[in-house]
């Protein structure tokens, strides 16, 4: 597993930076600072997809291709970041470079909160879905919003992605807050992804911004959003969980 390892005063600075950050990145519901950057803000589902020449192997292939949606905020969608520079795209090209038959789709989209998400997903299964990287909940958190109902939100989105497809495999992505909600708020945030991968049978990224948070170079002036670099990082966390799975 995966496990948070800040040191010293720099994870409070790195917390509380989170809070004014965030708190002006979803200042309105499904939109934030991530639609300034060089992510198209319209784009709320965005193929990495690697395409191959045209023939009848290449066709038959792209038939059998399975389909990876991740879905969740900023981090996601690589705020302030080329597409090609985020996370999802990142995994993209670890696919392709293992010859794996997965295509991805990154659906990140910032401010979004477990109930924007909860109301966009059945939009987005419109579209068969194979493989779930599910990243939401760090704005509730950081909005304060109960946990009950964000805890709820989300698996709303997991019942809903398992009723279109049975069979469909989950990676959540887990995340934590500053202690300026409350230690006890904080410390029930942080629990509430376990319970919910324990619960589910998921597969568990216990904290995504492991190595990147708190780390200046690796993070934009903001000091939230991960740079190129960091999105790297990100794509190392989330590859060690998911391709056991492929």
């Amino acid at each position: 597993m995966l496990q948070l390892n800040f040191k010293g005063s720099s994870v409070l600075i790195y917390m509380f930076s989170i809070m004014s950050v965030f708190s002006a990145c979803t200042g309105k519901q499904g939109s934030s600072a991530t639609d300034q950057g060089k992510t198209e803000p319209n784009k709320a589902m965005e193929s990495t997809e690697v395409k191959p020449e045209n023939n009848k192997a290449t066709e038959k292939a792209l038939a059998e291709e399975k389909t990876i949606l991740f879905f969740g905020t900023s981090l996601t969608a690589g705020y302030g970041l080329a597409v090609n520079e985020a996370f999802p795209a990142l995994i993209q090209q670890k696919i392709v470079e293992a010859k794996l038959p997965y295509k991805v789709i990154n659906a990140g989209l910032s401010g979004e909160t477990s109930a924007a998400g909860n109301s966009r997903i059945d939009w987005l299964l419109k579209q068969p879905v194979d493989l779930l990287v599910l990243e939401l909940g760090a704005n509730d958190g950081l909005r304060g919003l109960p946990l009950k109902e964000t805890k709820n939100n989300l698996q709303q989105i997991i019942d809903k992605v398992r009723k279109k497809n049975p069979e469909v495999k989950i990676v959540l992505a887990g995340m934590q807050i500053p202690p300026s909600m409350g230690t006890d708020y904080a410390k029930e945030f942080k629990s509430l992804f376990p319970e919910l991968a324990r619960k589910n049978d998921l597969v568990l990224v216990p904290f995504l911004l492991q190595g990147v948070g708190g780390v200046p170079k690796l993070n934009q002036g903001d000091g939230i959003h991960p740079t190129a670099e960091g999105q790297k990082i990100l794509a190392d966390n989330v590859w060690a969980a998911l391709k056991p799975i492929l």
